[in-house]
């Protein structure tokens, strides 16, 4: 096959092949032939109404993108050897059009080319990623809803803390994909602006009508300065900040929920179908959905931290160092969403054990709830607090719990001890006896389900 080429008049000889393997990004790029294909329509459109083409020449040049269209669905880009998707596309118009496939890139550039299809490119995946990432924070709402009566312990520094609703953790992992449905809006604001136009750097040499290519392609603005447009990778960056934002958010749930399904804790059990075993050991269960999400995040944190490393120290307008842009942004879009979609079907298969979780909950939980309860007869909080502590100490050296010490050493500690601890009631009186907004009280978790299924329902 003859190489078609793009450019090379001024070039006695062709690129080594070393050069050629260096510098062709076609089996990277070709995923973006259909944007390619929907901009160099939109173009041609442009450069009619600028009077570069006549009416009978869109028309062939806009049927001949489609028979484009078509074979590149069809498989033709299976073994080409061309540079880049735009190069590819460009030879197979000229395959179905003939020399009038020449003129299809008057007044434009790769460099205005190739932004504008990964523009296209990254509302598709933003829109893709929305969608997965409220099928997550919905599954964990129903599964919230289903397990809103079973208490457990709450936990900080991996330690017993305070008693708090099984719904109430699982809202707390969905909560943070609330920010990522914002955080993904905010980055399509700045995606959604059209460089088509800007030329190689300094603009066109054609009037053609960035409005019209705008309004053409869905875009809700147009870039300001050309060299700038060119040049631009901050939306890349911004998508990859998005993407590894949620793959951290999946790796906490994923973590989380690796520690529960652990024999020593055993508040769920994991499905089959997510779960694999050992080729060693017949009795393994292992948790690796939960595991490989966890574990994902680094390979997503990596890809935004090369296109940052790729960005930093370049001059304004193109440089060929942008053409690796592309192989970490579709690694950590592609990784993101089959993870979303994994973790979907694996928490939605989790069975909590209410029994596990209940018996968990140690009496020194309610400790704060009995500094309340002193609080509430007068004593500052600050001196509550040391009282309790005192008490704490106390249980921990006689081995009892707190609930079952000794009412003459509660009194030798503080006269109205016994009383106070007369009102203490269980994990159940304690979860209720907290009224605010966004506690794992039953009232607030209901209400917070009902306001995240508005959010998640929305996509």
């Amino acid at each position: 096959m003859n190489r078609h080429q793009m450019w090379g008049g001024r070039f006695t000889t062709g690129p080594a092949d070393a050069m050629r393997l260096l510098n062709d990004s076609l089996p990277v790029d070709v995923r973006l032939w259909p944007h390619d294909i929907r901009a160099s329509k939109a173009w041609v459109l442009a450069l009619t109404r600028a009077g570069v083409l006549t009416e009978t020449e869109r028309s062939e040049l806009t049927d001949g993108l489609d028979r484009v269209h078509r074979r590149m669905a069809d498989g033709a880009a299976r073994g080409a050897e061309d540079e880049d998707v735009h190069t590819l596309v460009e030879r197979l118009l000229f395959e179905e059009i003939g020399d009038l496939a020449g003129k299809l890139h008057t007044g434009r550039s790769r460099n205005d080319q190739v932004s504008t299809d990964l523009r296209l490119w990254c509302r598709e995946a933003l829109n893709q990623l929305s969608r997965e990432v409220a099928g997550l924070g919905l599954v964990l709402v129903e599964q919230a809803v289903k397990g809103e009566g079973v208490i457990m312990p709450g936990y900080t520094h991996a330690q017993q803390a305070q008693p708090v609703r099984w719904s109430f953790v699982l809202l707390a992992h969905a909560w943070p994909l609330t920010r990522d449905l914002e955080r993904l809006a905010g980055v399509r604001t700045r995606v959604d602006v059209l460089p088509l136009g800007s030329g190689a750097l300094a603009g066109s040499g054609v009037d053609v009508d960035r409005r019209l290519l705008q309004q053409e392609l869905g875009f809700t603005g147009i870039t300001g300065n050309a060299l700038d447009a060119t040049g631009d990778r901050d939306y890349v960056a911004d998508v990859l900040f998005a993407v590894a934002m949620i793959a951290t958010h999946l790796s906490r749930l994923g973590a989380e929920l690796v520690t529960y399904s652990s024999t020593e804790y055993g508040f769920i059990r994991v499905s089959d179908q997510f779960s694999t075993g050992s080729s060693l050991m017949p009795q393994k269960r292992n948790p690796d959905a939960f595991e490989l999400a966890r574990g994902k995040a680094a390979s997503v944190l990596g890809d935004l931290t090369r296109v940052l490393a790729l960005m930093h120290g370049l001059p304004a307008g193109y440089s060929k160092d942008l053409q690796d842009d592309k192989r970490p942004l579709f690694d950590a879009v592609d990784t993101v969403l089959i993870t979303l979609q994994a973790m979907q079907g694996a928490v939605a298969t989790i069975e909590p054990r209410p029994e596990r979780m209940r018996n968990a909950i140690q009496p020194l939980l309610l400790a704060t709830d009995l500094a309340d309860l002193m609080v509430e007869g007068g004593i500052p909080f600050r001196q509550a607090h040391g009282i309790v502590g005192q008490v704490v100490a106390l249980a921990e050296d006689r081995g009892v719990s707190l609930l079952e010490v000794d009412a003459g050493d509660l009194e030798r500690i503080h006269q109205d001890l016994p009383t106070i601890m007369g009102r203490m009631g269980d994990a159940h009186w304690a979860v209720e006896r907290r009224p605010t907004p966004g506690s794992t009280s039953s009232a607030s978790v209901q209400a917070q389900i009902g306001h995240l299924q508005s959010i998640f329902g929305e996509f």
